[in-house]
């Protein structure tokens, strides 16, 4: 462990501190290059746009440039570390945008004392950008944020901590029900967790046709009911009518079980209480509700899907989220709907069924990958995820009417 620590800090610090840098994209060798990417040159498309404000696609980088802005308040599983030290994680996501999806990024850590100053802070600077990547937001603010800044502004505002999971969480289990035999409208399921993530994916999974009723929602009191006086307004939509209490109460005959928690919360005896064929995605990272090894160990008719790389059926947002924002500037949408991000969902799934190219599996260091309990939702290094999930998206964009420009010819 201590190895990697170091490896790590070594991996942020060489060669250059950091993990991404601004490119240059065309000529600026010689005098002649210089008057037009400056003085006088410049002037002609500022003029441009002035004259047009659409032009601002035509000569700048707007249209493939996210923002990634944090204020550091739930820095992955370690909590409200603060502005800087969030910078690691924001740089790590314009990363992965430029690697999944070519999309260039720049993340923006803000100081403020209200989610007032943190939305009138990006609102002011939104228009810089083709879209803006929220991250690491606590609960409830990130819901008031996210809300907001999508009223005030007039391109696509992402909340990846609720959608992007929610999104790939779902494509997950709606595979893993059909492996099962199950059938989402009556599946009873769990939900231990009761912030971003977990509202954001049962309320997703609602979409997919899940039944209210029947998901038992927990926050760190025990389940969420409707005789509870505590609740905010986004539990209390979760607030089921029930004599149930206890992860024990509602754990018992149920389906599914989703953790977006802590570490070692499922036990296996609880696990075993579960209903015939059940699913379990304990996606707390590092560590997750329930190993998987200790779960296979008294269960042998279990769908197991965690947050990590070093098991099957890793849920991951890198499944996601690049390839929601390319979709979504390829057309210009305007926001990012329900529609495209149910699209996402069944792109995703598809996908897993699909046969997997001798590349993919060299990349994920398997020898064979096929549909099925182990392998329910495809492997981030898949590169037909950055095609299909975002032609998906951008196809739902410009049939629900937030796109703003015609499919690209790229897609079609």
């Amino acid at each position: 462990m201590t190895d990697f620590k170091q490896l790590a800090l070594d991996y942020h610090a060489q060669p250059t501190p950091g993990k991404i840098a601004v490119q240059i994209t065309t000529a600026a060798e010689t005098s002649d290059d210089l008057s037009l990417a400056y003085s006088p040159g410049v002037a002609e498309p500022c003029r441009a746009i002035a004259e047009n404000p659409d032009d601002v696609y035509k000569y700048t980088g707007k249209g493939n440039t996210v923002a990634v802005i944090s204020n550091g308040s739930a820095v992955l599983g370690l909590g409200n570390l603060g502005p800087m030290a969030s910078k690691p994680v924001m740089e790590g996501k314009a990363l992965l945008f430029k690697r999944f999806a070519n999309i260039d990024s720049f993340d923006i850590e803000v100081n403020h004392k209200t989610p007032e100053e943190f939305i009138n802070t990006v609102a002011s600077i939104a228009d810089t950008f083709g879209g803006i990547n929220l991250e690491d937001i606590k609960a409830p603010d990130c819901f008031i944020i996210e809300k907001a800044l999508q009223e005030r502004c007039k391109i696509p505002i992402f909340h990846d901590d609720q959608h992007g999971t929610a999104i790939v969480t779902c494509a997950a289990m709606i595979n893993a029900l059909e492996i099962q035999g199950k059938d989402i409208e009556h599946a009873v399921i769990v939900c231990l967790g009761a912030g971003a993530a977990a509202i954001a994916c049962m309320e997703l999974l609602i979409q997919c046709g899940a039944k209210r009723e029947k998901i038992y929602m927990l926050d760190t009191k025990g389940v969420v009911h409707t005789r509870r006086s505590d609740l905010n307004e986004y539990k209390m939509l979760f607030a089921n009518n029930t004599d149930k209490r206890t992860l024990d109460d509602a754990i018992a005959e149920a389906d599914v079980f989703v953790g977006v928690s802590g570490p070692n919360l499922l036990s296996k005896e609880q696990l075993l209480t579960m209903a015939e064929n059940p699913i379990v995605f304990a996606c707390s990272n590092p560590d997750p509700e329930i190993k998987p090894e200790i779960a296979h160990s008294v269960r042998d008719d279990l769908i197991m899907a965690t947050g990590r790389s070093d098991y099957p059926n890793q849920v991951n947002n890198v499944l996601c989220f690049p390839f929601i924002f390319r979709g979504a500037l390829d057309v210009r949408a305007r926001k990012i709907n329900n529609e495209m991000k149910i699209a996402a969902v069944h792109a995703i799934r598809t996908l897993a069924k699909a046969e997997v190219p001798e590349s993919v599996l060299k990349a994920s260091g398997e020898k064979s990958l096929s549909f099925g309990k182990n392998y329910i939702i495809p492997r981030p290094m898949d590169p037909r995820l950055c095609h299909n999930v975002a032609k998906a998206v951008a196809e739902a964009a410009v049939a629900s009417g937030v796109a703003q420009i015609p499919m690209p010819k790229s897609y079609l």
